[in-house]
C-alpha cells in the first residue's frame, strides 16, 4: 500500500512539474526569415489553373513462363 501511495505521489509531482514547465518555460519559437529559390519546370501557365500532370504509362506485365511439365 505504501508503494502505491509513493507511485501516485510521484505521478502527481511529475504532472505538476510538467504543467509548471509548460506554463513558465520559455517555449517561444525562434523566428528567422528564410529565402529558398524555387525552380519551376514544365508547360505554359494558364489563367490561374494548373495543368494536370500526365501519369507515366505503366509497364506491361512480364509474360508467365510456359509450363512444360509432362
Amino acid at each position: 500500500m505504501r508503494l502505491l501511495k509513493l507511485i501516485v505521489a510521484l505521478a502527481i509531482l511529475a504532472f505538476a512539474g510538467l504543467a509548471g514547465y509548460a506554463y513558465l518555460g520559455d517555449m517561444t519559437p525562434q523566428r528567422q526569415q528564410m529565402r529558398v529559390p524555387v525552380t519551376l519546370s514544365g508547360g505554359t501557365a494558364t489563367a490561374g489553373r494548373a495543368t494536370p500532370a500526365t501519369p507515366e504509362p505503366t509497364p506491361a506485365p512480364a509474360p508467365a513462363p510456359a509450363d512444360t511439365a509432362a
